[in-house]
């Protein structure tokens, strides 16, 4: 089965981590999913001096043209991601040209001050690849706080939803368990 979704590693990604969202994708899209090569490139055409950020709508604009003809990628990049009017994104995404990305940093604990919790990590960040390729699907925010297109703008939110789409965004997906 050919891929309908490609994710893409930004620099050093934890390899473990790289194959379960491979497999949270493809669970939660019911198609085949494929990771592709690390993009290597440094970042600093996108990073915000003033805000130590980098602006995620630029990295959109630099992974699209990797991104194979009709269809999504995913990338997964491990750095503080902002929008201007907002602190900070957990990720983004473009709706009609089917990119998005997440970003890792913020889904620690350790960001916090506090001790790691890998498993939780590893939940979180799940949660934010499913919801921001659901955008790319054309699924804006939820209302269900337990549909994984809730918007998250804290990570209680992000921990309260699950990986899973609610009955009303899988019917507007045409998935059936």
């Amino acid at each position: 089965m050919e891929p309908e979704i490609y994710l893409l590693p930004i620099g050093d990604i934890d390899s473990d981590l790289k194959q379960y969202l491979k497999l949270t994708v493809e669970n939660a899209f019911h198609c085949a999913a494929e990771l592709m090569p690390t993009m290597k490139e440094e970042l600093d055409f996108a990073y915000d001096a003033g805000r130590n950020q980098y602006f995620s709508t630029a990295i959109l604009k630099k992974i699209f043209s990797r991104k194979p003809k009709e269809k999504r990628l995913l990338g997964i990049a491990d750095v503080d991601l902002f929008v201007p009017r907002l602190n900070f994104v957990f990720g983004e995404a473009h709706m009609t040209r089917g990119v998005c990305v997440i970003s890792l940093t913020r889904l620690r604990q350790e960001y916090y001050g506090l001790e790691q919790d890998k498993e939780l990590f590893i939940a979180r960040a799940a949660k934010e690849a499913v919801h921001e390729l659901g955008h790319t699907y054309s699924l804006g925010h939820c209302r269900d706080y337990k549909c994984v297109m809730f918007f998250s703008n804290s990570l209680s939110d992000t921990d309260r939803k699950s990986t899973q789409f609610c009955s009303r965004c899988k019917n507007f997906l045409e998935i059936n368990d």
